[in-house]
């Protein structure tokens, strides 16, 4: 019995000395740009994420991707426009996905990373120093 009490104690000490890992990055974000809101979800061994509303949809239902610097696709709708796509890695961090900028219809290198539970670093790279960061809040 004090050999159970011994171990409950050094594990729950244990639990409390080490620091928590980030959350999970699927569910819905807010972006800190044209109020934006994405949803990250699991697609196969990979995260990727799609555009969900905007101030520009708000406005627009039916506002279109015209900035995409590849003509055929500036007929797109921006709601549920593919933004983050091949992110792998985890449990914090997932790298080597692209970033969809529709603002410019760039896409870019991109690292997403967990800060906390409800926080995550987005990071963008035309090429590596030029890079842009946001920081994301979780929604839901």
């Amino acid at each position: 019995m004090k050999t159970k009490i011994m171990l409950a104690a050094a594990a729950l000490a244990t639990a409390l000395a080490s620091p928590a890992l980030a959350g999970d990055p699927t569910g819905l974000w807010q972006t800190p740009t044209n109020g934006g809101q994405v949803r990250i979800a699991r697609c196969g061994q990979a995260l990727c994420g799609t555009l969900v509303t905007s101030d520009h949809i708000r406005a627009d239902a039916n506002a279109r991707d015209a900035n995409n610097r590849n003509a055929a696709q500036r007929n797109r709708t921006l709601r549920n426009l593919p933004m983050l796509t091949g992110f792998t890695g985890g449990p914090t961090e997932w790298r080597n996905g692209s970033v969809y900028n529709p603002a410019d219809g760039g896409t870019y290198r991109g690292t997403i990373t967990m800060t906390n539970d409800n926080s995550l670093r987005l990071r963008g790279c035309i090429v590596a120093p030029l890079c842009k960061t946001q920081t994301w809040t979780r929604i839901q």
